[in-house]
């Protein structure tokens, strides 16, 4: 009798501080927007409740001073704090933070942002990533950020009143190809509001509905509401705003410049729980299975046929992921997570290694001259993923330029002297003009390898 009435004192504390920390959480974020609270579901554990993603319940209740203050660091939080307001600029990105209530009009392209202590000024910011590549921020729109003292300049009245923090980024750049955007979008957006819970709102300036429906489960994971295209016209104020993204390295986060120290296997954790992945570990698969991604247009494999035959005798049931087959990315998810070892050419077709398991094989054919770009692009970034990664570096007779230019062209003999000539002498010749024919025997000795290595592959305790 005793033990029973202390159960039930006890479900009636947590019943109450459950109660009490709604009521906290409603007064603190009330909005007019109603908010997914999928992020916030309670798990119990040996030290009482926590949030899904591990961090304890008191930071739902954070203030938004404090979310966004995390966001600066040095002489930009000192400015940040006199003034609320702050601007972190590198090569790669400019992120502007404002904490004090902001109106986003004109089809999003203009952000007012209030200041009585000085007159006011105007920025342009391009939100994508990707500020050191002219031919990306072409396509970019341009915002407008208007700070300063308002008396002279009002900005207009508010069509939609929103209590959450807005974070303004553009869908355009070298959207349309996977690599990018993961690389200048999906990950700069974890970077910079992961640590926000799910209270925020996205505003997506050059908005693409393909796009936002394409990482609509990524989209819905980070923010608790719905996103705005703000190409309606009318005029939007909030609390507070990030215009912009933080950019660490290719695929890559840098653990020490995030509010919270995520890493890439966090990251890769949100995206099982975004796509509902059920694969952690390698040695989850029972046969394994190698995937092979197949190109359409530049760097196909000439001999694929006949490459899918020497893989199935070696003991892979093989799967060929096509380039329709991986539009639908809410499915091929799912069918990355299934696989042992992945295989393909240099391209972005190899950027949904980020959704292999623990442990799988990423096999990178590096055709001729994209060593340095095989590496950074895909080869590092595998290893940080906690991927065993193996390269298979094409002989120039495996080559369709060999063939095309002859084994005494420039060519292939001085490759130097075709990539002085410039980014795009280089490319029209090694990365757009080139296929491969694998020779099959030398290609073996990296699969029985890879074979190898998950025959010896066990989950880290």
């Amino acid at each position: 009798m005793e033990k029973e009435s202390k159960r039930l004192v006890n479900c009636a504390t947590l019943a109450t501080c459950l109660v009490l920390i709604v009521l906290v959480y409603s007064t603190l974020f009330q909005s007019n927007d109603t908010i997914n609270l999928a992020d916030l579901k309670l798990h119990g554990n040996e030290g009482g409740y926590r949030l899904s993603d591990s961090r304890i319940i008191a930071d739902a209740v954070d203030p938004k001073e404090f979310l966004l203050r995390r966001l600066v660091r040095g002489d930009d939080r000192v400015q940040f704090e006199s003034s609320g307001f702050s601007c972190h600029t590198d090569v790669h990105s400019e992120v502007f933070i404002a904490n004090k209530p902001v109106r986003i009009f004109n089809k999003g392209l203009t952000v007012y942002v209030p200041y009585d202590h000085q007159p006011q000024v105007t920025r342009t910011v391009k939100p994508y990533a990707r500020k050191e590549d002219e031919t990306a921020m072409k396509l970019v729109s341009p915002v407008q950020i208007v700070h300063g003292n308002s008396t002279s300049n009002p900005p207009p009245g508010c069509n939609n009143t929103h209590n959450v923090t807005a974070v303004v980024f553009s869908s355009k750049g070298f959207t349309g190809n996977v690599f990018h955007e993961f690389n200048e979008i999906i990950i700069p957006l974890f970077i910079t509001t992961r640590h926000f819970r799910s209270r925020l709102k996205f505003v997506i300036t050059d908005y693409q509905l393909q796009w936002a429906q394409k990482y609509n489960r990524v989209l819905s994971h980070l923010s608790g509401y719905d996103v705005i295209n703000p190409d309606d016209g009318s005029v939007h104020c909030f609390p507070g705003a990030v215009i912009g993204l933080k950019y660490h390295n290719n695929l890559a986060l840098n653990i020490t410049d995030i509010p919270g120290g995520y890493s890439m296997f966090d990251f890769k954790h949100f995206l099982k729980e975004s796509y509902n992945l059920k694969i952690d570990h390698v040695s989850g698969i029972k046969k394994p299975v190698l995937m092979l991604i197949s190109r359409s247009k530049t760097r196909r494999f000439l001999n694929e046929e006949e490459m899918m035959e020497m893989m199935e005798e070696l003991g892979f049931q093989v799967t060929r992921a096509e380039p329709e087959r991986m539009s639908n990315l809410d499915e091929f998810a799912e069918v990355v997570n299934s696989c042992s070892v992945m295989v393909g050419a240099h391209g972005a077709g190899l950027t949904n290694e980020i959704f292999l398991p623990t442990g799988a094989v990423m096999v990178q054919v590096v055709p001729l001259t994209l060593e340095w770009a095989a590496t950074k692009y895909f080869g590092e970034p595998a290893k940080a993923m906690g991927l065993q990664y193996l390269e298979y570096k094409i002989e120039p007779e495996e080559s369709s330029l060999f063939d095309t230019y002859g084994k005494d062209h420039p060519v292939i003999s001085d490759p130097e002297s075709v990539i002085s000539k410039g980014y795009y002498a280089h490319r029209s010749v090694y990365v757009d003009g080139q296929d491969l024919k694998i020779n099959l025997e030398r290609f073996k000795k990296t699969l029985i390898k890879a074979k190898q290595i998950l025959e010896t592959s066990t989950p880290h305790k």
